[in-house]
């Protein structure tokens, strides 16, 4: 009977033992799993952190791929690259700055090796004086590296740049794309006067202007039609440009008195004027190569 007794207390404390050790291999567990969940949740805070940072600094990448996808797709019309020249001309040199791209510019323009049209070039009469602006319409990125690979290996060109040069004050390129509702026009002898309007646009406003301009622009359209509307790419960037045509000054403030009587006009001004940091007309004369004149 005692030896029975022994035996029991004997397999008793055997369990017990047994039992402490699984759960102290348990515990032990745990305690592994609490510290690796602990060094992933701080791991976790620092690469979120560090995210944050980058964000900052660097910007968001999928909102910076988003606001790329807005521009190419969702404004721009996408068929053709422009470039909106400005030749700013020493006074003493206009006459001969006007005869020197009179031979050259069609020259450019009417080449079938050139990926390149000639929209059109003008003379300023009101506003920046001693201005001259050329729009070229490129085939797209590539058209307009073909053309300057092109021109690059032209001598007729390059003896062109050499008399250029010192004509000119200052010059300035802008690559822009069309807006998806304004195409440019094509080539046409309307007379008359051009206004280019270019606007400087706070960074990041482009997609709100263009959203209340597209519904101001059906309101202007009842008077006048438009000749064109760019916004930059690669230049002075959140510029927005557009060109209208009028038979004189007066017609231009006659059709600009019967707009604001439009439901709409008076609404897309005060929305967009809001967006905007710095804004310059400048009325344009073509000159008489120029395609669009």
């Amino acid at each position: 009977m005692i030896l029975q007794k022994s035996s029991v207390f004997k397999n008793f404390f055997n369990l017990t033992l047994a039992t402490l050790a699984k759960n102290k291999s348990a515990h032990g567990s745990i305690r592994l799993l609490s510290s690796i969940s602990e060094n992933k949740s701080e791991t976790d805070n620092k690469d979120k952190k560090s995210s944050i940072f980058q964000d900052i600094l660097y910007g968001n990448p999928q909102i910076k791929e988003e606001d790329s996808q807005a521009h190419s797709k969702l404004i721009a019309r996408g068929k053709y690259v422009h470039e909106i020249q400005k030749h700013k001309i020493k006074p003493d040199c206009v006459e001969d700055y006007i005869k020197l791209i009179s031979e050259h510019y069609p020259r450019i323009a009417n080449n079938p090796k050139n990926s390149v049209h000639l929209c059109g070039s003008w003379q300023t009469e009101i506003g920046d004086l001693d201005s001259f602006f050329h729009i070229w319409e490129y085939q797209g990125y590539t058209g307009y590296h073909e053309t300057l690979n092109q021109l690059k290996n032209d001598q007729y060109h390059q003896n062109f740049v050499k008399k250029l040069r010192p004509m000119l004050q200052n010059r300035k390129s802008q690559i822009c794309l069309e807006f998806a509702f304004w195409a440019t026009s094509p080539p046409a002898a309307l007379g008359g006067i051009y206004e280019l309007r270019s606007y400087r646009l706070k960074p990041g406003r482009l997609l709100e202007w263009e959203n209340h301009w597209k519904r101001g622009l059906e309101c202007r359209r009842q008077f006048c039609e438009p000749v064109g509307a760019w916004f930059c790419q690669l230049g002075e960037l959140n510029f927005v440009h557009h060109m209208w045509q009028y038979p004189d000054l007066e017609s231009r403030k006659i059709t600009r008195e019967q707009a604001w009587n439009v439901d709409g006009w008076a609404d897309t001004v005060f929305k967009t004027v809001r967006l905007v940091r710095k804004m310059e007309s400048n009325v344009l004369v073509p000159l008489p190569f120029s395609p669009l004149r």
